[in-house]
């Protein structure tokens, strides 16, 4: 593909909202993790970066206006005239696949799971509405389980991880490097937000801390950790993460099972020794309790093969 074709207008597919969103002071900053890795910062969910002698490998790319400062950044790193070969999508959010019909039309092949294609292509309403994303946006290769990529002398693996963030969670696992990229099931406390579960798009607590172990099982004590959002951690990180989202489970089903309501459950902040790294992001306390709540008490709404999306 030529980086030229990425030059023009971009439309922001997946996330409406970001249409009135000013991004011309949006730098996109790189941070090498590793050998031949790094991770991207601009607007929305973190990138990752991975390119040697077969391919340019990218994780996520954020919004469409963003999409020529990111291509100037990845042929900054891995040399002029890089391309974009594959690019993984780790969930369908639009802070994270609103370049993908951009990179998609200059040639990239999009990597997902099922369930990022389905919702894609599908569109959501209510509270937040989502218009069907465009062909050249939607994943052309998508796994039910894990997928492999044999390239640049070693090994990239997608896993997923079922029901965490959203029901198309997948991590981003560079063995050789020993880095993980952990999409949107990993909300870093220097995220400065409590982590986000999308119950609309099949989301449940209890998957979320499944992912953590997944990610901790997958990482060792030298592993780096690239969260969704937040920065460069380690397993200690992850660790702790994984611990906080524990206590959170564990205190509200306490609650529930002595018989308090959602808005005395909310009402008594379990979360509140959390509240001050966390506080001030788009997703507060109150609403993460409230997360946790309806994960343990309601079912959460999974997409299937026909496109449809039902509650389970």
């Amino acid at each position: 593909m030529a980086a030229a074709a990425l030059t023009g207008a971009a439309i922001c597919i997946a996330a409406p909202a970001a249409a009135q969103r000013d991004f011309s002071s949006v730098e996109i900053e790189a941070e090498e993790v590793a050998n031949g890795v790094y991770v991207l910062y601009g607007a929305g969910g973190n990138i990752g970066l991975s390119f040697g002698e077969d391919a340019v490998f990218l994780v996520d790319d954020q919004f469409a206006p963003l999409t020529d400062r990111i291509q100037a950044k990845v042929s900054e790193l891995a040399g002029a005239g890089a391309e974009v070969d594959f690019l993984v999508n780790t969930h369908w959010h639009g802070d994270h696949t609103g370049g993908n019909e951009n990179f998609g039309e200059a040639g990239a092949l999009i990597v997902a799971h099922d369930n990022v294609r389905r919702r894609m292509a599908a569109g959501s309403e209510g509270e937040r509405e989502v218009a069907p994303a465009p062909k050249a946006a939607l994943p052309v290769m998508t796994f039910r389980d894990r997928q492999s990529f044999h390239i640049n002398g070693g090994t990239l693996r997608a896993v997923y991880a079922a029901n965490a963030h959203t029901d198309g969670d997948a991590l981003i696992h560079f063995v050789d490097q020993n880095v993980i990229h952990m999409g949107d099931t990993f909300f870093a406390e220097t995220a400065g937000t409590f982590p986000f579960i999308d119950r609309a798009s099949g989301g449940s607590a209890q998957g979320l801390l499944n992912a953590a172990d997944l990610g901790l099982k997958l990482a060792n004590e030298e592993t780096k950790i690239i969260p969704g959002h937040g920065k460069v951690t380690d397993r200690a990180g992850l660790a702790a993460y994984r611990d906080f989202l524990a206590e959170m489970i564990g205190a509200v089903q306490a609650m529930i099972d002595e018989g308090r309501s959602r808005d005395e459950i909310v009402a008594a902040r379990p979360a509140a020794a959390y509240a001050d790294a966390r506080s001030g992001g788009f997703i507060s306390e109150d609403r993460f309790v409230g997360f946790v709540y309806d994960s343990l008490t309601e079912p959460a709404a999974h997409s299937h093969e026909d496109g449809t999306t039902h509650a389970h």
